[in-house]
């Protein structure tokens, strides 16, 4: 294998908070490696050090001469004047500025200079290129390429870059969070073009079925350190349980050790200055190590639902529409008490729109959402919450409440609730502004869940957050005495928490199926098959119906024999049409004399165009009567 990066003794620390010490690892040619570790924890800071944004403390970073390098940034920036067609293309790859040429000549009127630019579409042998480009565009929904930059929501800007870095095609793809912003087709499609494609792969991402199918390796940062996988992630999920069970095994015997060296030393006091000065090292040595039992931390999501009568909402009738874009049409939906509904589809069928008209912030075109009495919507939005970047964590959550109800008369204060959510007593204390865009969302989540909600509405709550939190917050979706509504682009997250989907298919046609998203796509995929091969049964039916009429015609044409009256016909052709090419030959010679008067000429030539006529209408019926 080909070594294209290799890192060695990497440190870097922001102040007194150490991400990372002295880490070391390489990526080869062929290798796609996913990168894991808790939010705020130095992933998106490593990706920013190894594309050269970022600096470091400490180590060596070497990779191979004259790499390409293509890094998708986890918020990408373009100059707000570019076009996305620019935007798409930006490379130093010749092949590529020539066909960014080509398509702004294109979406011209006149396709000025196109002769020139097909020449050199020839010589840089683009037009392969071109179609491999078109696919991508095209899979990305891509349309508008006249469009500028700064008129393109975050969604389209990440959809933009991440075309713009697979159209590159480079030697090694770094990668932080590409799945953010696609709907269920484009990742899809993204896992299966990686799978396929020869560049090496570094990535950042929470898509663990993405992570199962497209990597090879794995490698988590822990506690400051670096572990690493070789397999996909059901592999380092089993490998990394081993790890921490030895880990703690080892723990527990240096405990073990620690006390019996503890009980030493209250024995010995004498000790301490002279004769065991060695032990009294290894003591402190041991102390340190005995604190350093791993476990999983994880958010514990123990609220206490507001209580939910048996109304929940009714949407009676509803439809909305922006221009010729179909959202709802007559829509009728009883939504049932402690019903957990996923809803799917592309991106601009209108999920989040469905959400806001239910939530009233956007009002429906006809018909009405009926909410029962006792519903207390919690809702967590797609764009997140705008903190004030300058308060600390602990004032954000104090001012929606200074305790929270866990139910059976406990409550938590809190400062308690969020240490349940991983915030440190010392991160508590720290202003928003310092916290990675996970901890901004596991702190958004927090503000959602500390108010009893007990109808969870969530648009996208998959983005940025870790591993560790969407797995505890799966489990708490799944045991919630509530209501959920979500919508979700993450496969694994929504086969854990729904029990029916809500596919929005686009023009307002909606299809409510009974099962998680795995069983809607076995089944998608069935009806997909059926329907190819009831289409190929049919055309071959067409054929053989084809081949039949053939061959029915065929049999008749060869089967039927001339009537005496055609007979009878055929046999006077055979004498009329050598006595009218007769008199015709004889005008014709006529003509040519150069002796007819001028009444002579033109009674002659009309009849010379009566006989042609005649000549060819009963030869052509001659024709048809000697293939009988």
């Amino acid at each position: 294998m080909i070594s294209y990066l290799q890192v060695e003794s990497l440190t870097k620390s922001f102040g007194d908070n150490l991400l990372f010490e002295n880490i070391s690892f390489g990526i080869a040619d062929n290798q796609r490696v996913a990168l894991i570790a808790k939010n705020g924890t130095g992933k998106t800071t490593l990706l920013n050090i190894l594309a050269g944004n970022e600096d470091y403390q400490g180590g060596t970073i070497s990779f191979r001469r004259d790499l390409r390098i293509g890094y998708l940034d986890q918020n990408p920036d373009f100059p707000k004047e570019l076009s996305v067609i620019d935007a798409c293309l930006q490379t130093d790859n010749e092949a590529v500025r020539t066909i960014a040429a080509y398509e702004h000549c294109m979406l011209t009127q006149n396709h000025e200079d196109l002769d020139e630019i097909i020449n050199q579409m020839d010589l840089h042998k683009a037009w392969d290129y071109e179609t491999r480009i078109t696919q991508i565009l095209g899979k990305l929904k891509i349309t508008n390429l006249e469009q500028l930059i700064g008129e393109l929501s975050g969604g389209q800007l990440k959809r933009v870059a991440l075309a713009n870095v697979l159209i590159s095609e480079p030697d090694l793809l770094i990668l932080d969070e590409p799945t953010n912003h696609l709907d269920l087709e484009m990742v899809e499609w993204l896992e299966d073009f990686l799978k396929r494609s020869s560049m090496a792969l570094l990535m950042v991402t929470h898509d663990r079925y993405f992570l199962d199918r497209v990597c090879t390796n794995i490698m988590e940062i822990d506690h400051q350190g670096l572990f690493q996988y070789n397999g996909n992630y059901t592999y380092y999920l089993e490998k990394r349980q081993e790890r921490i069970e030895n880990f703690n095994a080892e723990s527990e015997r240096t405990i073990n050790l620690y006390r019996k060296e503890l009980d030493w030393m209250r024995r010995q006091p004498q000790a301490r200055s002279h004769k065991s000065k060695s032990r009294v090292e290894r003591f402190s040595d041991i102390e340190e190590r005995a604190k350093l039992r791993r476990n999983n931390d994880s958010v514990q999501l123990d609220v206490k639902a507001s209580y939910l009568g048996s109304k929940i909402f009714e949407a009676k009738y509803v439809s909305k529409a922006y221009g010729d874009l179909k959202i709802l049409d007559n829509f009728y939906y009883n939504f049932a008490r402690f019903e957990k509904m996923g809803i799917v589809g592309k991106n601009g069928t209108g999920k989040s729109t469905f959400l806001k008209m239910l939530l009233g912030e956007v009002k429906p075109d006809s018909g009405s959402f009926d909410i029962g009495e006792t519903v207390v919507f919690g809702y967590y939005s797609q764009d997140g919450l705008a903190f004030d970047e300058q308060m600390k964590v602990i004032d954000v959550v104090q001012n929606i409440a200074e305790e929270v109800n866990l139910g059976n008369g406990k409550k938590m204060s809190a400062s308690q609730f969020l240490q349940h959510f991983l915030f440190t007593p010392e991160t508590q204390y720290n202003y928003v502004y310092k916290l990675s865009g996970g901890e901004k969302r596991r702190l958004y989540l927090c503000t959602v869940l500390m108010k009893n909600p007990n109808f969870l509405v969530l648009d996208e709550p998959t983005n940025d957050l870790d591993i560790v939190t969407l797995n505890i917050l799966e489990d708490y979706l799944q045991s919630f005495k509530g209501c959920v509504i979500v919508v979700s682009h993450d496969r694994y997250f929504m086969d854990k928490v729904v029990d029916h989907l809500m596919v929005f298919k686009g023009d307002a046609e909606l299809k409510d199926f009974p099962g998680n998203y795995t069983d809607y796509r076995e089944w998608n995929e069935l009806m997909e098959e059926q329907e190819k091969e009831e289409k190929s049964k049919n055309q071959e039916s067409r054929t053989k119906n084809q081949d039949k009429n053939i061959e029915y015609e065929t049999k008749n044409e060869e089967s039927r024999k001339m009537t005496f009256k055609e007979k009878k016909e055929f046999e006077a052709l055979e004498s009329e049409i050598p006595k009218l090419e007769a008199e015709k030959a004889e005008i014709e010679s006529q003509l040519s004399t150069g002796i007819l008067s001028s009444d002579e000429i033109i009674k002659a030539s009309e009849r010379f165009s009566e006989l042609t006529d005649l000549i060819d209408g009963k030869t052509m019926r001659w024709l048809e009567l000697s293939e009988i």
